[in-house]
């Protein structure tokens, strides 16, 4: 009995000794997670980065360690009107998607009672993302074209006297096609922030004499912020992004930092693509930095 005893004890020292503190068990169970993501997100940005900085020309690439890459990229007056017409893109599409979204989303949480109707409409809402983003928007072209659905309706009826030639192939072309394709990437989180707001708030702000827009205003779009900015996060690095939605809607007459680049790969000119991929990620990220700083969507997750 002695002997098992002092086992006994053994073990459990031996076991104390070997016992991992709760931070370690925490990054060891995240150690996959870690694996992966820096084997298939950090190490492709990394390859970027360093592939930003080699030289290039009609034969190949070059591995050395010039600036000339981000020289050239932000020191061309083309390269900032770029920008600039890509960050237009966005705030439009931004506020259209936002405006859009949380309407849809406030109609489905508030004025469907039934859950399995909500989800039913949701669904609805999510049909057209089972076909491709490029299936969507080439859908737009026969009704918004010279002789297409929206000018053949509007000559028959007499209000105006010949096509309208903006509808296609111009910046609204653009616009229109993006937030068809990004606006439910808004409704869904802020839906989802809408269904976790308690109700009984409504009933308090009404009990203290508050009218229906005093309520929206001051208790509904106050909790419905962190899906707001989710949404945000989602519409401004897709947009940011896109290339195809522009190049084809706008008939070339209009450009972004995502289709420049598509360019200068088309070219081979591949370190000064990864020179503008590494500026927009810069760019994106402090975009979101600033998002995250207005709204603390710690409360979503």
């Amino acid at each position: 009995m002695a002997t098992i005893a002092i086992d006994t004890e053994e073990h459990s020292r031996r076991s104390r000794a070997f016992r991992l503190s709760p931070s370690a068990i925490s990054y060891l169970q995240a150690t996959p997670l870690i694996a992966i993501l820096g084997f298939f997100f950090l190490l492709p940005i990394a390859m970027i980065a360093v592939v930003s900085f080699w030289d290039y020309d009609f034969a190949g690439l070059y591995p050395d360690f010039l600036t000339m890459n981000y020289t050239d990229t932000l020191g061309s007056w083309v390269t900032w009107k770029t920008y600039l017409n890509t960050l237009k893109f966005t705030a439009i599409v931004w506020a259209l998607t936002l405006v859009i979204g949380f309407w849809v989303a406030y109609f489905l949480a508030f004025h469907i009672r039934k859950t399995s109707t909500q989800m039913i409409l949701f669904l609805v809402c999510t049909v057209p993302f089972m076909t491709s983003n490029i299936i969507r928007m080439i859908s737009w072209i026969p009704v918004l074209g010279r002789n297409g659905l929206v000018n053949s309706t509007l000559i028959e009826m007499g209000v105006i006297p010949q096509p309208i030639e903006w509808l296609l192939y111009s910046d609204f072309a653009v616009v229109l096609a993006m937030v068809h394709l990004y606006t439910l990437f808004m409704v869904t989180p802020i839906f989802n922030t809408l269904m976790r707001i308690d109700r009984s708030l409504f009933e308090a702000a009404r009990d203290a004499g508050a009218s229906g827009w005093q309520v929206l205003w001051n208790v509904v779009i106050p909790l419905a912020k962190p899906g707001m900015a989710i949404g945000t996060i989602f519409v401004v690095t897709l947009v940011m992004a896109d290339f195809s939605t522009v190049q084809v809607m706008s008939g070339g007459q209009s450009a972004s930092v995502a289709l420049m680049m598509k360019n200068q790969m088309s070219l081979l000119q591949y370190p000064a693509a990864a020179a503008n991929a590494v500026v927009l990620l810069a760019v994106v990220l402090l975009m979101v930095a600033a998002i995250l700083r207005v709204v603390d969507i710690r409360k979503e997750l």
